[in-house]
């Protein structure tokens, strides 16, 4: 993994705030220190310890379960570091520079709750997201790049280029109410590939022998 510059040739990019997630819920850990779960599926500590750290809502029931869906900074989302814990949900097709879905070259998103990781098996590909700061990478065989929800991203094949995209849902335990599991389509996929032969449908035909296309 290549880094490159934040700008693309002849585009400015302007991305000043740090990425937010919900807070989803909260355990303790091994110390006994309150952590909020994000909706993201990455874990934060929210520590009440003055005067440096003054969070005395989250040492009562109530204000806690009242910040419930309230927004906190997400740096490792900025980092795009693929949480832990996370359900493999599916995987594409293998594409490549010429069979890829056209709306993963424009800018998109990939849905609530679900975290998205390129893997490379051929070639060379850039990875841009509207992190802070800007993600600008190039990506070469046995890459693994996250994508985190939620978040404007794009790829550009530099050359010839054979590559999958896997999707990971978030679970998360919370104090009130059972395990979540975050699930459905990404928003990047949905409606550019068939999910039965891996066929573009932006306007193409689905490959021979797909059941899809007797019903479409």
């Amino acid at each position: 993994m290549v880094p490159r510059t934040c700008e693309a040739p002849g585009e400015t990019h302007q991305y000043d705030l740090d990425v937010e997630r919900a807070i989803a819920g909260y355990h303790r850990d091994e110390a006994g220190d309150w952590v909020a779960e994000l909706a993201c599926g990455h874990h934060q500590h929210v520590r009440h310890r003055p005067p440096f750290q003054l969070r005395g809502w989250v040492l009562d029931a109530d204000e806690r379960a009242a910040r419930l869906g309230t927004p906190l900074a997400c740096s490792l989302c900025d980092r795009a570091e693929l949480p832990e814990g996370l359900a493999w949900v599916r995987t594409t097709p293998i594409w490549d520079e010429e069979t890829m879905p056209g709306g993963l070259s424009r800018a998109h998103r990939v849905a609530a709750g679900t975290w998205g990781r390129i893997v490379v098996h051929h070639g060379r590909m850039r990875f841009t997201a509207a992190t802070a700061p800007v993600i600008d990478v190039e990506l070469e065989v046995g890459s693994a790049q996250a994508i985190p929800p939620e978040i404007d991203h794009q790829l550009e094949p530099l050359g010839a280029v054979r590559f999958a995209i896997e999707f990971f849902a978030v679970g998360r335990r919370s104090e009130i109410g059972e395990p979540v599991g975050q699930g459905g389509d990404p928003a990047c996929w949905v409606g550019l590939a068939c999910p039965d032969c891996g066929a573009m449908v932006e306007g193409g035909h689905h490959r021979p022998g797909c059941p899809a296309a007797r019903t479409s």
